[in-house]
């Protein structure tokens, strides 16, 4: 059980931190300091508001014992020494009050003064906390792309994984592609497999053709070698006749003048 205790903290630790943003975790502190600092600033007003209802009761109170003081005098001075007694007594019993109320306010204006203190410090705290955690979170931030920027370059980001087992699975492919289209190609001509559009001939049959259409060729050359030296025959014959005839001609007219 120990051990599976353990291991179960362990994993939920290693969970946590890979799900951990220090700048998410910088910010809830920094959100829980003015918290806190707002409930400084609170319990100082609420310090001071007590201090000042202090205040109004001081005041009331002896502005009471200064009347009851007043009346005393009156009442001495009419020869009423009864109600100048009574007058001096509840006086005496406001002194009092205002003895306690002014030990309150002494108390509560020293713990005003301290809660000031204190929100001050905090404040200055925050500030400086503030600063940090910006710092902080824009180093975080820059490191982060700079990381993300060499993995890419390097390859090795699951982004830049998937996009390198895309390009391998597609090379791959299209060799196979390409090495089934060459084999079907020497299998077509090699006679191994028939093609049924009659297109795709083998290496014999192709060999008998181009023989069989050189021989015409040839046939096709020597006709016409014929022909032509038939034809060229003929226009010798034909111009050597004409020049015999010529001279005959030639021979007889003078004969005819002669027996003019």
């Amino acid at each position: 059980m120990k051990r599976m205790g353990m291991l179960f903290r362990a994993k939920a630790n290693k969970a946590l931190d890979r799900a951990e943003d220090p700048r998410e975790t910088l910010d809830y502190s920094y959100q829980k300091q003015l918290e806190l600092l707002q409930k400084v600033r609170r319990g100082v007003a609420d310090v001071a508001t007590s201090r000042k209802r202090l205040e109004l009761q001081l005041n009331q109170l002896q502005g009471q014992s200064s009347k009851l003081e007043d009346q005393g005098r009156k009442a001495l001075a009419l020869g009423r020494e009864d109600l100048a007694r009574e007058a001096l007594s509840r006086r005496a019993a406001l002194q009092q009050q205002v003895t306690d109320l002014e030990t309150q306010h002494t108390t509560l204006q020293g713990e005003e003064e301290k809660l000031t203190l204190a929100a001050q410090r905090l404040q200055a705290k925050v500030d400086a906390f503030r600063t940090k955690k910006e710092t902080i979170k824009a180093t975080y931030t820059a490191a982060q792309a700079q990381t993300r920027i060499g993995e890419a370059f390097s390859g090795i980001s699951e982004e830049m994984g998937d996009v390198g087992l895309a390009i391998q699975r597609a090379e791959d492919k299209t060799q196979q592609l390409q090495a089934r289209a060459g084999a079907i190609d020497e299998l077509l001509a090699s006679g191994a497999l028939d093609d049924p559009t009659g297109t795709a001939k083998d290496d014999i049959a192709a060999e008998l053709d181009r023989i069989s259409g050189g021989s015409d060729v040839e046939l096709e050359l020597q006709r016409m070698k014929a022909e032509l030296a038939g034809g060229s025959s003929s226009s010798q014959q034909a111009i050597e006749g004409g020049a015999q005839d010529g001279t005959q001609q030639s021979q007889q007219s003078p004969r005819k003048f002669d027996k003019q």
